[in-house]
């Protein structure tokens, strides 16, 4: 039994899309040009360098779309755009549950076998959670014609496994890394020229 599908699109774009609005209480801004310029909680996490096994690795023939996607741990690991050494995302992994005895995180709790489709142009993963009868198949592509990674995923059945699709709860979660930092910058460089849109 296969679960109606869900699809998931992860955009990286330069146009703003939609940008975060942020309160800095008065009470505790000694400088007011300073408070408009600098990023609550600044300077951040500090750069990092994603995991070097990769699973997968694609981008789109053609010159309509800069943006290259990497798979490793099973999960998307990296999203380049519009350079492939500026990554805008650190994971965006599956979690699932059934809402009350438990909650399992795609990296942690399945494992997970990889296949790429004849023209090399897209990656399958297939997650597998044993120990609760289900599966996440998942295909990365990415679209010719603009800066997006494709994500189509279905929840199903493990094989000889009858869990009740219907009562489990699929969500993404999104580990972004804006610019391919964390750290340092003001609320502009960190929010205003790189965006990640999902769209459930």
């Amino acid at each position: 039994m296969v679960r109606a599908r869900r699809f998931f699109t992860l955009a990286a774009s330069a146009a703003v899309v939609a940008a975060p609005a942020v309160a800095v209480p008065a009470a505790t801004t000694a400088n007011p040009a300073r408070a408009a310029t600098v990023a609550p909680g600044a300077p951040g996490a500090a750069s990092y360098f994603d995991l070097a096994r990769k699973d997968c690795v694609g981008t789109a023939a053609g010159t309509g779309s800069k943006v290259w996607y990497t798979v490793a741990d099973g999960v998307l690991s990296d999203v380049y755009e519009p350079t492939i050494d500026n990554t805008n995302v650190s994971t965006l992994q599956y979690v699932v549950t059934d809402g009350s005895t438990f909650t399992d995180l795609q990296t942690r709790d399945m494992t997970y076998t990889v296949a790429a489709d004849p023209t090399g142009m897209a990656c399958t993963v297939t997650s597998t959670d044993a120990k609760h009868g289900f599966r996440l198949i998942t295909t990365y592509i990415t679209d010719p014609a603009s800066d997006t990674v494709l994500m189509h995923t279905t929840l199903a059945e493990a094989p000889g496994s009858s869990t009740n699709l219907a009562g489990l709860h699929l969500y993404a979660r999104l580990d972004a890394h804006v610019n391919g930092n964390g750290g340092g910058g003001s609320l502009d460089q960190r929010c205003g020229h790189q965006h990640l849109v999902l769209y459930l």
